[in-house]
């Protein structure tokens, strides 16, 4: 790390830096877990952390509980995660990095492999993290966790390659929405550039994850807007995916990435609301904010999670009843 970034850092930061450093140096095999159905920087994350883990002579079994997107799976690491939904390992884990979990229930089934004194580092950039871990590496300003796994990575001085830069300039652009969010900072660009003179292809792999779209991702898109609705105020809006359209289309959860921006993009919309319908009647829902509301703490409050402007959360209700109760949270949250 340089000492600019020292610097910029707060002293807390900077010990939760060697801390999470000193946790990885004093185990030997490590479950390395993001969170349930893994996007951009939860995949990117893990691979990164199996690097690190690597470069420093450790044994790393990468897992999550889902599986990686297609599209993130040009990175070579990513046929190393295990999908804990398709093969439930028997070997138990007493040393364990959580990276991207807001909290521990984000981690799902693969925490039953966990041993009962087992010690856990959690790594993570969600504002609404409750520091689960023995050992807790948080700094909520950073755009993506892979931002802090830089901030590690630069900090053990450990040389990076084409490899780990790859993963990281991946988890930057899914999670800034392609350097176009607020939290694309100059800090992010400075280590996208710094990620480009180590090799990582940035016009392959904005090819791949911002131009190209599969066959069901529109159609799952055509259906998707032509529900999408407004509140009478066109400061809300909102559309559904249910399981039959995800069924009927081929299409897969990857296949949703980015839907909800085109609910928020409407000019005048300052949350904009996804709601998927899952195959046992649970309905997830996305929220995206143009900044007056914090969708994070509405998410918070039907048991979810996120960011101020990115955030979610799981209802045991029908979609319309869904769509209600929070369409109803959110104008509440417009008129504070």
């Amino acid at each position: 790390m340089t000492a600019g970034d020292s610097a910029a850092f707060s002293v807390t930061y900077l010990e939760q830096l060697q801390k999470a450093l000193d946790f990885i140096r004093d185990g030997n095999r490590f479950l390395v877990v993001s969170h349930v159905q893994p996007d951009g920087d939860a995949i990117s994350s893990t691979i990164v952390v199996g690097w690190l883990l690597e470069q420093l002579g450790k044994q790393a079994v990468l897992m999550n509980e889902g599986k990686v997107p297609v599209r993130l799976q040009f990175m070579d690491r990513s046929a190393m995660i295990i999908n804990y939904s398709l093969s439930q390992p028997t070997e138990k884990f007493d040393r364990i990095i959580a990276i991207d979990c807001a909290d521990f229930r984000r981690i799902g089934l693969v925490s039953t492999l966990f041993t009962e004194d087992a010690q856990l580092l959690n790594i993570d950039h969600h504002p609404t993290n409750d520091a689960f871990g023995a050992a807790n590496l948080i700094r909520v300003d950073a755009a993506a966790t892979v931002e802090i796994l830089y901030d590690l990575i630069e900090h053990g001085a450990i040389p990076l390659d084409k490899e780990a830069a790859t993963a990281v300039y991946t988890g930057l652009l899914t999670d800034t929405g392609g350097f176009r969010y607020s939290n694309t900072t100059p800090r992010v660009m400075h280590i996208a550039s710094r990620m480009l003179a180590e090799g990582a292809p940035a016009h392959f792999i904005a090819n791949l994850l911002l131009e190209k779209m599969t066959k069901a991702q529109l159609l799952i898109l055509q259906r998707g807007l032509s529900r999408l609705l407004f509140s009478e105020d066109n400061k809300i809006a909102s559309l559904y995916i249910t399981y039959a359209d995800m069924a009927e289309t081929g299409a897969v959860g990857d296949d949703l990435e980015g839907l909800v921006n085109y609910a928020l993009n409407v000019e005048g919309v300052e949350v904009g609301i996804l709601l998927k319908e899952t195959e046992n009647g649970e309905v997830k829902v996305s929220m995206r904010s143009a900044g007056m509301v914090d969708v994070s703490a509405i998410a918070q409050s039907f048991g979810g999670g996120g960011h101020v402007r990115a955030a979610g959360c799981r209802l045991e209700h029908g979609i319309l009843e869904t769509t209600t109760l929070v369409v109803n949270a959110v104008r509440e949250a417009l008129d504070k």
